[in-house]
């Protein structure tokens, strides 16, 4: 399946970012010799590369003798300036883009069934359906903030599935403190906070049979350039933007590429060590950490104590004040 907008696989996008790669690293031209030596294909492929990087609106000068040389990029959000920023072994080595979708989860989730690799990534410029936890709306405009889906294939058993919720949190903030000085929180389950508001949301869906998981997607929202004036007036809880809270527009492209390379890390890391580093790391970046807290799930008054950490499964620990450890799987949690 091919998803419209601008998708050219694998090699096309991997070529293309070590490209850009290269233009950046550099002063000046760059050999037609050189750029195909780097990518190990002919000089007649490094031109329909240089070609397509025009068709997508990068400039590129052509100087018999001399080479190529970048001279300006698109302003959005473009797979090729993803790619560039990426390092990693299994993420990413196959971007999807596209301009606007219903859903990036509906997307990838399609393209898993369809047999799509480990590491495909769908973006979006924007959403018409993007959804949250339990059904809610997840606001999505164009042009602001990061919509992204990954597909995973790891050889788990369904109810560890949700470690993988962890993980990807724990790689947006890693993102976050890498591209701003901001100092993001966690909120259980799948929330990153700055300043106490939301700045992003995790949707993780699965496909599953009794003895082992098909696929897992993890959808990953992130409100980068958002101004007040474009969220919602009926949010459950206040929202920002990396914007809002830093001052400075952010890079998506950049920010993608960073958050796709932790992710990479981390995901890597779970496979050969398990969930404990990942739990580790999250319970140090929780914002409830060694605070009494509130959790109430449909309406009901809630169960309150100390915050205890998260288990194996990702449950929720809770002290409560008669002294019982309770797991709790789902609700709503507050600072007390």
């Amino acid at each position: 399946m091919v998803l419209p907008g601008r998708c050219r696989g694998n090699s096309m996008n991997q070529k293309a970012g070590t490209i850009l790669r290269l233009f950046r690293s550099g002063n000046g031209f760059i050999s037609g010799e050189h750029l195909s030596r780097e990518l190990g294909v002919s000089r007649t492929a490094v031109w329909k590369h240089i070609s397509a990087l025009r068709d997508d609106g990068y400039r590129i000068e052509a100087v018999p003798s001399r080479g190529y040389k970048l001279i300006s990029s698109p302003e959005n959000m473009d797979p090729h300036e993803v790619a560039a920023h990426l390092v990693s072994s299994r993420i990413g080595k196959r971007i999807e883009f596209q301009k606007m979708t219903a859903s990036t989860n509906a997307d990838a989730f399609r393209l898993a069934e369809e047999g799509a690799a480990e590491g495909t990534v769908v973006l979006a410029d924007a959403q018409s359906g993007g959804k949250g936890r339990r059904g809610r709306i997840w606001a999505s405009p164009a042009g602001v903030n990061l919509y992204c889906s990954i597909i995973l294939r790891p050889s788990i058993m369904p109810h560890e599935a949700p470690q993988l919720t962890f993980l990807s949190a724990v790689a947006v903030a890693r993102a976050i403190e890498r591209t701003t000085k901001l100092t993001p929180e966690i909120k259980w389950p799948n929330d990153l906070l700055i300043s106490g508001k939301k700045v992003a949301g995790l949707l993780n869906e699965m496909s599953a049979e009794t003895d082992g998981v098909n696929f897992v997607i993890l959808g990953i929202g992130v409100n980068l350039n958002m101004t007040a004036q474009q969220f919602p007036p009926d949010l459950r809880q206040p929202a920002t933007s990396m914007l809002l809270e830093s001052g400075v527009p952010i890079d998506r492209s950049l920010f993608a590429g960073i958050m796709l390379t932790e992710l990479d890390l981390l995901y890597s890391d779970f496979l050969t060590h398990g969930f404990t580093p990942v739990r580790e790391e999250w319970q140090q970046r929780c914002n409830a950490r060694g605070r009494r807290i509130q959790v109430t799930d449909s309406g009901t008054d809630g169960t309150g104590g100390l915050f205890s950490g998260i288990d194996s499964d990702g449950a929720l620990l809770l002290r409560s004040d008669d002294g019982q450890l309770l797991r709790i799987t789902c609700g709503d949690v507050r600072i007390l």
